[in-house]
Formats: structure tokens, sequence, C-alpha cells
């Protein structure tokens, strides 16, 4: 008996210290033949799913403001476009690197969301090879790593990411940071300034993308345990020792992402993204922490009734949801821990999941909603990591027979597979994605009014009131709501309900400009002139450096006959934003009225090469040359 339990111990510490090896010298090694039919396969499975999403359309839930109506964007690669991208907090965010792809593909595809979607589909792609790549050079577990991989594109909880053109980010970072991941693991392997320089480099546009990789030094502190076993020690103070020793080594690259941090913590806070303790206060983001990481946990496994936004139900989060979710990730914890040193996997994988989340989590408020799919899109690996590693260490000792294996695993691909496929149709359109979204989630005020959003711009105005009216019954004070609202009564033809709607939102937020600028536009339909330059006026005082405020303030002074003035604004709204063919337009007719016809005709001729289709922009070119003409 007692030499049966001596090799079992002795079976036990050989698995523990294969498992916790150090990187091969064969890690630089070409792919196998199978390698390469892996990866082959892997790019196939998921370009074929993803395909269809080159007939869906751009929804109304930020891509108007990233890609649509922001001109920045859509005018392509320009050098005013560049230098806006690395200098500007539009959105609460700072990603240059993502404005610069969008910039890209609206060169490349113009306004075809099939084409800004089939990009990121395509990065998907090359991210599951990284994924399977990685693994397979840092474990040498081929099936493995190609079940990893294969989770990572075929789950559900990742269309979001893929699906929705505005969240570019998320594949674009998730590509450099795997790329920076698989340059520190080279560096490991020999060590060189070059090598680290690149690990940098990479992890740096990687945050130039999004600041999701704030945590990518604490995932390589994980990767040093293991698979690359750089502080494992008989001893506990030399394991001390070399931990000091690899955090040290890091120390670079924690100050690149602290950057990163602060600077995106600077552009939430100036665009009003993070909400404070009295929004939600630290309690309920604590709970709704706990709470989240347990579904995330559930939807990994069962990812029914997905949405693209969690809003936190009335009755606010059931105390059982609470202790139940504390219990299971603190058992979670201590089992990964206790199985440590037999299976480190365990450990890397739950914190990798643990910690990548941590940035999103909810700690930090912005956005409102409890949780998000995307936000899944990196801690993802973490968790397949320790599932399929740990099901693997299973089938071993259970000498399950590879072909069943083999055919669960199938069975559960084509099942994710299937779920995906459902999943990436629901984001076809604004229409099918709100809907779904308000059939599966509580009283939703941000889906309501989005929805209501789409249908008024496809001039469905009475259909849209209904949806503002719910999402003003679910908070009557919802700034963009009554905004929306007063916009689509004034499309319906009832103006004195549209003014009341447009005062009840300055009443509640008297600095916002979006509500004057809208209420003047109403004036005007009046042709109340002289009160709409009023409100635009108060617009321009809250938002100075809005180039199409400044634009829309020198309309207004040129219809009540203040045409010098209306010059100057309308100059400076393009030295702002020299890419708004409407302000070269109302600048030209400007300068016309003013008798200035040879001066205007370059302004109507920049409208044109911006915008050919600008309604009335032709006409007015013509008109300038006519009247050019008779006076000569």
């Amino acid at each position: 008996m007692g030499k049966r339990t001596a090799q079992k111990r002795r079976a036990a510490a050989s698995s523990a210290l294969n498992a916790r090896r150090t990187v091969p010298q064969s890690y630089a090694a070409a792919p196998g033949r199978c390698d390469l039919l892996i990866m082959l396969g892997l790019a196939v499975v998921t370009l074929a799913i993803y395909a269809q999403v080159i007939g869906h359309q751009f929804i109304t839930l930020d891509d108007p403001t990233y890609i649509q109506e922001n001109s920045m964007v859509n005018h392509g690669l320009t050098r005013a476009g560049l230098a806006w991208a690395f200098t500007t907090f539009h959105v609460a965010n700072w990603h240059p690197l993502t404005w610069i792809s969008h910039m890209v593909d609206c060169q490349l595809f113009g306004m075809n969301a099939g084409g800004h979607l089939l990009v990121n589909a395509l990065i998907h792609a090359a991210n599951t090879l990284l994924v399977f790549w990685f693994l397979l050079r840092t474990t040498h577990a081929r099936w493995p790593s190609a079940l990893v991989a294969a989770l990572f594109a075929l789950h559900p909880l990742h269309v979001e990411s893929v699906a929705w053109a505005s969240e570019r980010k998320d594949t674009l970072s998730t590509f450099f940071g795997l790329l920076s991941l698989i340059a520190y693991v080279r560096y490991v392997e020999a060590p060189s300034s070059i090598r680290y320089v690149w690990t940098a480099i990479t992890l740096a546009l990687g945050l130039l993308a999004k600041p999701m990789l704030v945590t990518w030094p604490f995932v390589m502190l994980l990767l040093d345990y293991w698979p690359l076993g750089r502080w494992q020690s008989a001893k506990s103070k030399a394991q001390e020792k070399k931990l000091i020793k690899l955090i040290l080594e890091k120390i670079p690259l924690f100050i690149l992402v602290a950057a990163s941090a602060v600077i995106t913590l600077i552009a939430q806070s100036r665009g009003g993204a993070v909400r404070t303790l009295a929004h939600e206060p630290l309690a309920l983001r604590l709970s709704n922490t706990l709470v989240s990481y347990a579904k995330y946990l559930l939807l990994t496994f069962w990812p029914n009734d997905l949405a693209v936004y969690y809003p936190l139900a009335p009755g606010g989060i059931p105390g059982w949801q609470i202790v139940g979710a504390a219990f299971l990730l603190i058992g979670i914890t201590a089992f990964c821990f206790l199985q440590r040193k037999i299976r480190p996997y365990l450990i890397l994988g739950w914190l990798w999941f643990l910690g990548t989340l941590v940035p999103v989590i909810g700690l930090v408020q912005v956005g409102g909603q409890t949780m998000a799919d995307r936000y899944f899109y990196i801690p993802s690996i973490g968790l397949f990591v320790a599932l399929v590693f740990g099901l693997a260490d299973l089938v071993k000792s259970w000498r399950v027979a590879p072909s069943l294996c083999g055919g669960i695993s199938a069975a559960a691909l084509l099942i994710l597979a299937t779920l995906t496929n459902v999943q990436i149709q629901r984001w076809h359109d604004s229409f099918t994605l709100f809907e779904h979204t308000l059939s599966v989630t509580p009283p939703n005020l941000r889906i309501e009014h989005n929805l209501g959003v789409a249908l008024g711009a496809s001039n469905r105005f009475d259909e849209a009131a209904t949806h503002f009216e719910k999402a003003l019954q679910i908070d009557p004070n919802f700034y963009d709501g009554l905004v929306a609202m007063s916009v689509t009564r004034s499309h319906q033809g009832r103006m004195p309900e549209a003014i009341e709607y447009f005062q009840a939102a300055i009443r509640l937020q008297p600095d916002t400009p979006k509500a004057h600028v809208q209420l003047a536009h109403a004036l005007w339909e009046q042709n109340r002139d002289q009160e709409a330059l009023e409100e635009m006026r108060r617009a321009l005082q809250s938002a100075p450096g809005d180039a199409d405020i400044r634009g829309d303030f020198g309309l207004a002074l040129a219809m009540v006959g203040r045409l010098p003035e209306a010059i100057a604004q309308l100059h400076e709204a393009l030295r702002l934003n020299p890419n708004s063919a409407e302000n070269h337009n109302n600048l030209g007719l400007a300068l016309l009225a003013s008798g200035k016809a040879r001066e205007s005709i370059p302004e109507f001729e920049a409208a044109l090469r911006l915008k050919p289709e600008l309604k009335g922009a032709a006409d007015n070119l013509r008109r300038a040359q006519a009247q050019l003409g008779s006076q000569k």
C-alpha cells in the first residue's frame, strides 16, 4: 500500500513539473503541417459564420457618433483627421488607433457598413489564430490549444465585439495585445532589449486602440507562473525574490499602462461618462461586480437572452444573488489556489478572467450598464484555458477514448456555432437588435430610446414617439428622451408640443447645448429668427469649440441679416472642422449675399467636393458663377 502511494506521489510530482515547464528552445520553430491545417480550419470556420455581416447595417447606438456623422472619420484618411485622432476626447474616449482604423474603412468602403464589419470579422479570425499560436508554442498542447481557439472564435458572447462596427476597438486592441504576449514569450526565451522593446510597442499599439489592456503586465506575471515557469522554486524565499525581480522587469510596462489609464480617466471624466457615487453608491457597485462575475460564468455555459444593453433591474439586485455570487467566486478561487501546484493552468486562467475584467466590471461606473457581452472578449481566453486544460487532464486520468473526446468537442462547438449564427442575425439592423433586447431585458430606457431614434431616422415618427414615451415613463427626467421627443413632435408638425419638450429639457440641463440647438431649429420653422438666434447663442456659450454649433450660429446670424458677423463665425467653424460641407455651403451663401460672388465660388466647390449630394450646393455654385459673369 505504501509503495503504491509513493508511486502516485512521484507521478503527481512529475505531472506538476511538466505542467510548470519553461518555454522550450523550440518555441520559434515553424508550425508543422498539422498545425497549419488547424489554423486554416479555424480561419475558414470563423469567416464562414461571420461572413453574413457583409449584408448588415450600422446601428443607431454609437455608430452614428463614431462613423456616420463624424466628419473627421467619414472623410477617410486626412492630415487633419490624423491629428484629430491623437488629440480628441470625442465620445469620452482616447483611442487614436481605433479612429484611424475607422478612417481607413471609410476610405475603402465609404458608408457601406458591410465593409466595416467584414474587417472586424477578419481581425477576429486573426485573433483566433493568434490565440492558437500563442497557446501551442507555450504549452505544446496542440488539441487543447485548438479547442481554446475554437471556443474563442465561436462563442456567442463575442458576437457583439465583431458584429458592431463601433466595437472595432475590442478586436483591434486584442490583436495587438496577443502580439504583445507572443513578443513577451520570445523575450523570455532569449532576453534582449529589442525583444523587450517590441513587447512594449505592441502593448502600446493595443492601448492606443482600447485601454482594456491596462492589466497586461499582470497577465504577463501570470504567464511567468504558468506556462513559462519563471518563479517556481522549492524555497518560498527564493520564490519571493524571483517574483520581485519579475515585477521590476515589467516596470516600463506598468508605466505605460498607468499613463493610458490616466488619459482614459481624464477623457471619460471630461466627456461626462464617469458616473458619480450619487448615481451608483459604492455598495451597489460592489454588489453588481460580484453578480456580474457570476453572470459572465453562467453565460459562458448558457449563452441565452444576450442583449446589447443590460440595465439594472428596477428593484435592484436581490440579496440572494449577491450572497450566491460571493460564495461561488470564493469557492472557485479557493479551489484553483489549492490546485495551483498540480494544475497551475487553473489559477492562471481564473485570475486572467477575474483580473482582465477589473477595468470594466463596474467599480468605475461608465455608461450605466450592469455588464456587456463585449467586455468578455479578452477575459474569456483565461476562462477557456482553465476549462479546456482542466478537462484535458480529466480525460487523461479517466482514459477516455480520443474519438469520444473529439465527438463531444465537435458537438459542443456545433451548438455554439449555431447559437452564434442566430446571435449574428440579431445584429442585422437596429430594429432587429433592439426589439430582441427589449424582449429579454427588464424595462430598458436606453434601448427604448435608441429604437425610437432608429424609427425616427426611417421617418416612422408615430412609432418613434411611442418608444420615446415609454422611455420617459421609465425616467421623466431623461434629457436625451425629452430632446428626441421634441424633434419627433417637430416632424409630426406638432410644434407647440415640440417647444414644450425642448423647454423642459433646457430646464433640466440649461448648460447642455443640444436642446438649445434643436429649439433654435424649431423656432426657425416658425420664422422666429431672432429667438432662434438667442438659443444658438446660448448653445455656443456652452460649447464654444463645437464646429457644428458655431456654424449654426453663423447661419442664424445670416438669417437676421448680420452678414459680416455670420461670415466671421462660419470661417471660425471651418477652422475648427475644415471637412464640414454644410458650413462651406453656408459660408458661400453668406459671401454671395454680401455681393462677394468670386469668394463664394471656392466655398461651394469645397462643399461639393466633400459631399457631392449636398442639397442646393450645385445650384448655389451655378448662381454664384452666373452672378460673377454678370458683373464682368
